[in-house]
């Protein structure tokens, strides 16, 4: 049965490395036969959260911009990817505010499947655990029924481009074939 598929791409650096395993994961994904929509964060205006409390009574956030359309389409997919560069050790600034804005509905956000892209230099996936948890903290604890379907690491790749010379490419795309 086709899913419907949402990727996330939040590098900054369209054709980055984490951005590169979100096109494989894509490539794969649509192969079998999946709609695939992926959405690359630095393209979109999302502001910070700024804990002002109006989406607590309203189910809105009080901010216009692009993350109403993000949630959205959020709430569509059966199938959720997100994927982050780890700098310091944690999911980047964009990633964080994504899921921060996430606040008005995200106890609407059921029984999604996700995958969790993370890319960094450093070749240690124990490097990762605290982007992990970031990760599991997220859907785990705050969102009913998440599956965590997968998770792929991309590590040793600092410039771009160097993430295509890792085991993580091809298990993008294979990962993407498996939804």
């Amino acid at each position: 049965m086709a899913k419907n598929v949402l990727i996330i791409s939040t590098s900054p650096r369209k054709g980055g490395n984490s951005d590169t395993l979100c096109d494989r994961f894509m490539e794969g994904a649509k192969e079998s036969g999946h709609a695939v929509e992926k959405i690359f964060l630095k393209e979109k205006k999302i502001g910070y959260c700024t804990g002002c409390g109006y989406c607590f009574d309203a189910q809105e956030c009080s901010q216009k911009d692009d993350m109403a359309e993000i949630m959205d389409k959020m709430l569509a997919a059966d199938v959720i990817v997100l994927a982050t560069p780890v700098y310091f050790y944690s999911v980047c600034g964009q990633m964080k505010t994504l899921i921060d804005r996430t606040t008005p509905k995200y106890t609407e956000m059921k029984k999604k499947e996700f995958y969790f892209i993370m890319t960094a230099a450093d070749d240690n996936k124990a490097s990762l655990n605290r982007t992990l948890e970031t990760f599991r903290g997220f859907t785990e604890d705050c969102l009913d029924g998440a599956k965590e379907a997968g998770i792929i690491y991309g590590t040793g790749a600092w410039k771009m481009g160097e993430i295509q010379n890792t085991p993580a490419y091809t298990q993008a795309y294979q990962m993407g074939r498996q939804v």
